[in-house]
């Protein structure tokens, strides 16, 4: 994959575990200027611990060219970004979206539980910030551009304990399609990359050390899968080489979603 001239943002790098990092140091080894977002750092934190955690990895990358807060669910934000972006870059070739939330207490208890103002949080963060960072982001992409989101199989399935924000990934495929049409007369691309269990920070949250033991033994290739190769795939979305695809949830995930029966794992419980 070469990005040699193509420039982006990418939003939701939370720390060196980060899915978001991983698609982005793929994308700058190869030759493609980023910029950065980072959640807000609270007005008393004189540490600024968000920008801290973000900014020690992309001060060592030339290629990452601003790091700035995003609160997605600031309209005047959102716009305050991309218009950095149009300053620094003109125009975009990619957006790597890369946010999602869900209060704890919400994602901790069953589905039926989930409070009105838990649900609405969620499906506003997970959900609407596509719309949103997409809406910005027509202005000033190019055509040929490439727009890629995070989602995951409890989206498609049930996965018991990922509950509510099962429902917001089902809400984002959706929303990927409907972006797809939307964006294609401009000839740009809207998928979304749906990884196996990695330990990152909303991974930890989601349980996903049990996840880990199900998938290395019901996925097909027997393992799970690694940081750098979601991070390959995604820069993939992004990039050119993917120029026909779109509207598409792309799995990397060993091919455990593929799986109709616990396959392999019932030679484990017999024994």
């Amino acid at each position: 994959m070469q990005f040699n001239g193509k420039k982006g943002l990418i939003l939701g790098v939370a720390n060196d575990h980060s899915i978001a990092w991983a698609i982005a140091k793929q994308i700058m080894d190869a030759g493609g200027q980023c910029g950065f977002t980072h959640l807000p750092d609270r007005p008393d934190d004189e540490r600024q611990r968000n920008r801290r955690r973000v900014s020690q990895l992309t001060d060592k990358y030339e290629n990452a060219k601003f790091l700035v807060p995003l609160d997605a669910q600031d309209d005047g934000n959102i716009r305050t970004v991309f218009e950095t972006a149009a300053e620094e870059f003109g125009k975009i070739d990619f957006l790597l979206h890369s946010i999602a939330f869900a209060d704890r207490n919400d994602l901790a208890r069953d589905t039926v539980y989930t409070s009105r103002e838990g649900f609405k949080l969620a499906m506003d963060v997970s959900v609407y910030t596509l719309i949103a960072c997409t809406a910005a982001a027509k202005e000033i992409m190019n055509p040929g551009g490439s727009i890629a989101t995070m989602t995951y199989f409890g989206g498609e399935k049930c996965v018991p304990g990922y509950n509510v924000m099962g429902i917001c990934k089902a809400a984002l495929d959706a929303t990927v399609r409907y972006l797809a049409y939307d964006m294609g007369p401009q000839g740009v691309r809207v998928n979304a990359l749906s990884a196996g269990p990695v330990r990152t920070l909303a991974g930890r949250a989601a349980g996903v050390e049990e996840m880990l033991t199900l998938y290395e033994h019901m996925a097909p290739l027997g393992r799970n899968v690694s940081h750098e190769e979601v991070g390959r795939t995604g820069a993939f979305l992004l990039s050119d080489n993917s120029e026909g695809i779109s509207g598409e949830i792309l799995h990397v995930d060993g091919g455990y979603h593929a799986m109709g029966s616990p396959g392999r794992l019932l030679e484990k419980l017999k024994s």
